[in-house]
């Protein structure tokens, strides 16, 4: 079965984290919502009725008949799937648990330019925006890449996180480091001094042939402020 993506189609926002999963293992899927009528397709899912288990917000992943909410919901389905998870469970589980903490990392980073709430413009919430820039790159960014920095210098050296095979959470880290580079240039470059490991992964991760084939795609769409990751030089400071 062809896996169907739903997600808002001018953005990469949090469907990119599953997108990349299925690009890099090669997996045959469609992005619904990018194609004519998909929008009112991925509408029409949403409103369903409740004993059709509508999501509440995309992205979402329709396999069969069974319909799947939430990042990392859905790439803890992906995983095995896609051979982007180890066998264990328990090993299974410790991905999950990453994924659920590179969830929260997008959070901060998307309420960095939308600290009061995500309804206003960001023109209407810039003095607090700055407030709250301030604490996310002196305290916050540096917090998160310094323990996925850590937990991949602990590994046995295959430059992934769990060795050498590539994994979901490789494939996010890979984005979140992207994003970063595009949203904070210069809060990145100071703290890229102390994740080495981490700005090492990106690398690896980009060179995998078919995330370099997506990455050079018109499937990859460019970052823009839009999205999660958006670049505004008075946050950057």
């Amino acid at each position: 079965m062809i896996y169907e993506l739903y997600y808002w189609p001018e953005i990469q926002g949090r469907g990119e984290f599953v997108r990349l999963a299925l690009e890099a293992a090669g997996a045959q899927y469609r992005d619904v919502a990018r194609e004519a009528k998909g929008l009112s397709a991925m509408m029409a899912l949403m409103e369903g009725k409740s004993d059709q288990r509508p999501p509440f917000a995309p992205p979402f992943l329709k396999h069969g008949n069974l319909i799947l909410a939430q990042t990392a919901n859905i790439l803890l389905y992906l995983g095995p799937r896609l051979n982007l998870a180890p066998d264990e469970e328990a090993d299974r589980l410790w991905l999950h648990q990453l994924q659920l903490t590179i969830e929260d990392f997008v959070k901060e980073i998307h309420d960095v330019h939308h600290p009061i709430g995500s309804g206003l413009y960001y023109e209407e919430q810039q003095e607090e925006a700055r407030r709250r820039a301030a604490d996310f790159r002196d305290e916050r960014l540096p917090k998160f890449l310094r323990y996925f920095d850590r937990l991949l210098e602990s590994g046995d050296g295959g430059g992934f996180l769990t060795g050498q095979s590539l994994t979901y959470v490789d494939l996010s880290l890979f984005q979140i480091m992207a994003g970063l580079r595009y949203a904070f240039p210069k809060a990145i470059k100071r703290t890229a001094v102390d994740v080495d490991a981490l700005v090492a992964l990106h690398d690896l991760v980009a060179a995998q042939p078919p995330v370099s084939a997506y990455l050079q795609s018109p499937r990859r769409l460019p970052f823009n402020e839009a999205g999660i990751f958006r670049f505004y030089p008075e946050l950057d400071s």
